[in-house]
């Protein structure tokens, strides 16, 4: 399958979604099973320190975001998620509990999604454009729900790198080819672990170690000038936590990031649902 460009604004080179997983207590609870005060405390922290911190650096620059939040956080914390709204930015939909997605039955599935899509519209106003899968993993059923509930795109999945596209669906077979479905008409906005900033720094005891925030850095700057320099119409998505980005250091460097990307002046910070719309794919 060949690659079909943005239409971009004029004057522009590539396109750059900064997105914010706003899972607060979810990614502790659900993901990982863990709900002493202290990981939810983390979880504070994000709605409570990160947020506002994040939306002064947005506002400051001018910039909108795309905040991908659960159900669960969406009714914990409405009054962050007034405020994001007030700022201009788009709310996605993020799973219910950061549920592990895998794991669930079709029933248990449809039923979770049902539950966080009634909580958007309690909280938000109006359903989701858009899908972001707790810790971007799918079932078999997901794709399926994702059109049936018409969902214009998602931001789950890695297969391509710059570029967005339409999924498949995937029959796997161990001792002859896989099979390929045909194309969905769900629009994915890639993602990368490489992009994110939760496995590069932060700490979950017995899980992962302290990461070096100026490997992060070093890695989302080489990203970035391979995407500016080499892909035209690229999209270049950042996938970040406020509870682990809004933290002074990391903060810094997102900082430094966003500067040295608008002084190129030829990039176009859009949200996820923006930039769905500017691609004719």
């Amino acid at each position: 399958m060949t690659s079909t460009p943005l239409t971009l604004p004029p004057g522009k080179r590539m396109a750059v979604a900064l997105t914010f997983d706003f899972d607060a207590h979810s990614p502790w609870m659900g993901t990982l099973g863990r709900t002493s005060p202290s990981y939810l405390s983390r979880g504070d922290f994000g709605a409570e320190q990160g947020v506002p911190r994040l939306l002064e650096l947005l506002g400051r620059n001018d910039l909108p975001a795309t905040w991908a939040t659960p159900g669960h956080d969406l009714v914990t914390f409405p009054h962050r998620i007034e405020q994001i709204l007030a700022a201009g930015h788009e709310i996605a939909a993020h799973g219910c509990y950061h549920e592990v997605v895998p794991d669930l039955g079709a029933d248990e599935e449809r039923r979770l999604m049902e539950v966080a899509l009634r909580q958007h519209e309690q909280v938000v106003g109006h359903r989701p454009r858009g899908y972001r899968s707790p810790a971007w993993d799918f079932s078999e059923s997901t794709l399926g729900l994702l059109e049936e509930f018409g969902f214009d795109w998602d931001s789950s999945l890695m297969g391509r790198e710059f570029e967005l596209y339409r999924p498949r669906r995937v029959t796997v077979n161990y001792e002859s080819a896989s099979e390929f479905g045909p194309e969905s008409r769900i629009v994915e906005i890639p993602v990368s672990w490489y992009l994110d900033d939760w496995p590069s720094v932060e700490y979950v005891a017995g899980v992962s170690p302290l990461g070096s925030h100026r490997d992060m850095e070093d890695r989302w700057n080489t990203i970035f000038d391979y995407a500016h320099q080499r892909v035209p119409g690229a999209v270049y998505v950042l996938t970040m936590h406020p509870q682990t980005i809004g933290r002074a250091h990391h903060l810094l460097v997102l900082e430094a990031l966003i500067d040295r990307m608008l002084a190129t002046g030829d990039v176009w910070f859009a949200t996820l649902s923006e930039i769905a719309d500017a691609w004719q794919g």
